[in-house]
């Protein structure tokens, strides 16, 4: 597994790696296909002295991607805690997988063609259709917060192309631009 770890307002000692090294390393124990993790540390100004180191761990599996991040007044808690939560995540994305395949295992690859082909399938629930007029990003944020959602899919009169507007956990927004890939 590809460990990249990097910090921001902070300097990260080896004893720091080793320790993220030791406790993401025990992920790939639960689920032996992880190609990569992602570790971002930031150490903030807050109010709140134990919310002031911020650690963010993005795991992928081969195109499964878990992702967590938590909070700490020192940076080792800050670590364990978001250990704790993707070995969390891991564990339930396995139980699901184990309970589909009723008894096959994720880790060891035991899944018959049918006992996949027999999986219901997932369907649409609800469609729900709207129009859409074009508008600038601003006005898109205006509407968002008229509506009071998160996100917002809008006609994006400049780039004439359909957008998703969201809004961030910092408060500020997101803008998706889609490409034909």
């Amino acid at each position: 597994m590809e460990l990249q770890i990097t910090g921001k307002n902070v300097d990260l000692s080896p004893a720091v790696r080793r320790y993220v090294e030791r406790k993401l390393g025990k992920l790939s124990r639960h689920l032996p296909n992880i190609v990569g993790a992602k570790v971002e540390i930031f150490a903030e100004k807050t109010k709140f002295p134990q919310q002031r180191f911020v650690v963010q761990v993005t795991v992928d599996s081969s195109g499964i991607l878990f992702r967590g991040e938590e909070r700490g007044e020192d940076l080792f808690t800050a670590i364990d805690k978001v250990a704790a939560i993707m070995n969390r995540q891991i564990e339930h994305y396995k139980g699901k997988r184990y309970d589909k395949g009723r008894g096959s295992s994720l880790a060891r690859g035991e899944f018959s063609e049918e006992v996949v082909a027999a999986q219901p399938a997932q369907k649409v629930v609800k469609v729900k259709r709207f129009a859409v007029k074009p508008m600038s990003v601003a006005e898109a944020i205006d509407q968002m917060e008229l509506l009071g959602h998160d996100f917002f899919l809008f006609f994006n009169a400049d780039t004439e192309e359909l957008n998703l507007l969201y809004r961030r956990k910092d408060g500020n927004y997101g803008l998706i631009e889609p490409e034909l890939g």
